[in-house]
C-alpha cells in the first residue's frame, strides 16, 4: 500500500490527532498570548505562502515563551516551511487538531531538543520531505511526542537518545528511510521511556547494513523500556529491535510484512518479556538469540505466530523460524502456524543453556521443534507441546541446521541435559 500525505491526515485523524480547546484556536491578527486553563498560551501568526520559511517566526515564539516563564506555543492550521526548530525547557509545542504541517527546508531535524526537560510535542504533521535527516530529535529530554504524523525522514521519524523516561505514543510514523522510532543511548543505562499506540509503517534500509537500519521501533542499550500496542507494516527488517536492551518488555503489538525478524532481542541484554504479540509475515517471528555476547533472560508467552518464510535470495540466512531461543529463556503458550523452516528452534551449536519449552501449538512447519545436539550446549526441557503437520519431524536434534538423530517426540527422553516429556504429534 502506497501512502500519501492525504492518506497520513487522514489516518492521523483516526488516531486522536487533538488541538487544544477553541480558546486557542487559529490566530489570525499578529501574534497574541491567550490563557488555556491556568496555562498562558503563545499563538502564532504564520504565512502558508509556500516559498517563505516560517523559522525565524516559531523559534521567535518558543524563545519567548520559555522566558516568560510558559512554554506554551501554538501553531495554526495549514502547511509551512521550516528549518530546524529548538526546543527549550518546558516547551509545548502544539499544532491543531494535526492539521498543521510543518515542511523541512534542510538537512538538520526539523523539531531539536538537548537537554530540555517536560518538553511536548502534539497535533502536528511533519513533512521531512526526503531531506531532513530525523523528523524530531531529542537528546537528553523528558516529555511527550504524541497525536504527530512524521513521515519522509532520510534516516528516522523519531530519535531520542539518552532520554529521562520519554512518552512516544499515538503517533504515526512512515515511509522513512532507515528507521521508524529510535531510543537510544550512548552508553547502556536506564531509560524507561515508553513507545506505546503508534503506527509505524514503509520504512526501509537505504543505508544498508544487517540489521541496524529497516526497523519500525528500534531500542538500542536503553534498559527498562516499554513497546506496547503498535501497529508496525513493511519494515525491511523488524518491527521491534532490542539490542543490548536489558529489561525490555515488547507486549501486544501487532507486526505484519517484515523482511527479516519480527520482534529481536540481541547481543548484551538481561531480561526481555515479549509477550501477547501478532505476528504475520516475516523471516522469523520471534528470536531471543547472542548469548554469546552476553543476551539471555527472556520470557516469550502468548504470542501469535504465523506465515514466516524462508529467505531464499540469502545464500546463508534464509531463516524461515517460528520463534527461536538460547539461554535462561521460557517459552510458553505460543500459537505457531505455516513456517517453511523450524517451530521453535532451541540453540545453536553451544549456545544453549536452560530453556523451557511448554503448552506451545505447532501448525505446520517443517519441523515442529529443534534443539540443538552440540554436547557443549545446556539443559532444556520440552513438555506438553502439541504439534501438527510437521513435515520432517515434530521434536528432532539439530546441529547447526543439520538434522540428527531420529523422531524425539513418540517417547519420552531423559538425558544428562535434555528431557522430552507429554507431547502430542499429530
Amino acid at each position: 500500500m502506497t501512502i500519501d500525505r492525504r492518506m497520513l491526515l487522514a489516518t492521523g485523524a483516526g488516531l486522536g490527532l487533538a488541538g487544544l480547546s477553541s480558546q486557542s484556536a487559529a490566530a489570525t491578527g499578529p501574534r497574541q498570548q491567550r490563557t488555556v486553563g491556568d496555562q498562558a498560551v503563545r499563538v502564532v501568526a504564520l504565512d502558508s505562502a509556500r516559498k517563505n520559511s516560517q523559522t525565524k517566526k516559531i523559534q521567535t515564539a518558543i524563545d519567548a515563551a520559555a522566558a516568560a516563564g510558559f512554554g506554551v506555543v501554538h501553531l495554526p492550521p495549514g502547511e509551512f516551511r521550516s528549518g530546524p526548530l529548538e526546543l527549550r525547557n518546558g516547551t509545548k509545542l502544539i499544532g491543531a487538531s494535526g492539521a498543521t504541517t510543518l515542511v523541512a527546508t534542510s538537512g538538520a531535524p526539523l523539531i531539536r531538543a538537548v537537554h530540555a526537560r517536560d518538553i511536548e510535542i502534539s497535533g502536528l504533521v511533519i513533512d521531512a520531505a526526503n531531506i531532513a535527516r530525523h523528523g524530531i530529535e531529542l537528546e537528553g529530554c523528558s516529555g511527550v511526542i504524541s497525536d504527530c504524523a512524521v513521515y519522509d525522514a532520510r534516516e528516522t521519524g523519531i530519535f531520542a537518545r539518552d532520554s529521562i523516561g520519554v512518552r512516544i505514543s499515538q503517533n504515526l510514523v512512515a515511509t522513512c528511510g532507515n528507521n521508524g522510532i529510535q531510543v537510544w543511548r550512548t552508553s547502556p543505562g536506564r531509560d524507561a521511556s515508553q513507545v506505546t499506540s503508534n503506527r509505524v509503517e514503509q520504512i526501509r534500509a537505504d543505508a544498508g547494513g544487517t540489521g541496524q537500519n529497516g526497523n519500525g521501533i528500534n531500542i538500542y542499550r536503553a534498559d527498562d523500556v516499554l513497546v506496547s500496542n503498535n501497529h508496525i507494516a513493511d519494515c525491511a527488517y523488524s518491527a521491534v529491535r532490542g539490542n543490548a536492551a536489558s529489561n525490555l518488555q515488547v507486549l501486544g503489538n501487532s507486526c505484519s510484512n517484515l523482511g527479516e525478524v519480527a520482534i529481536y532481542a540481541e547481543f548484551g541484554f538481561e531480561g526481555a518479556l515479549i509477550s501477547q504479540n501478532l505476528i504475520d509475515g516475516a523471516a522469523t517471528g520471534i528470536a531471543v538469540t547472542n548469548f554469546n555476547e552476553g543476551g539471555r533472560l527472556a520470557v516469550v508467552q502468548g504470542n501469535l505466530v504465523r506465515n514466516c518464510r524462508k529467505r531464499h535470495h540469502e545464500p546463508v540466512d534464509k531463516r524461515g523460524d517460528g520463534i527461536t531461543v538460547e539461554a535462561d529463556t521460557c517459552v510458553a503458550n505460543n500459537v505457531i502456524e505455516n513456517v517453511e523452516s523450524r517451530g521453535v528452534l532451541i540453540g545453536w551449536g553451544p549456545y544453549m543453556r536452560e530453556v523451557l519449552a511448554t503448552g506451545n501449538v505447532v501448525r505446520t512447519a517443517k519441523i515442529g521443534i529443534a534443539i540443538t545436539t552440540d554436547p557443549a550446549a545446556g539443559s532444556c526441557l520440552v513438555s506438553n507441546n502439541m504439534i501438527s503437520g510437521a513435515k520432517v519431524g515434530a521434536i528432532r536434534g539439530m546441529q547447526h541446521g543439520n538434522i540428527i538423530g531420529s523422531e524425539l517426540s513418540d517417547q519420552e527422553t531423559k538425558t544428562a541435559r535434555v528431557r522430552i516429556t507429554g507431547n502430542m504429534a499429530v
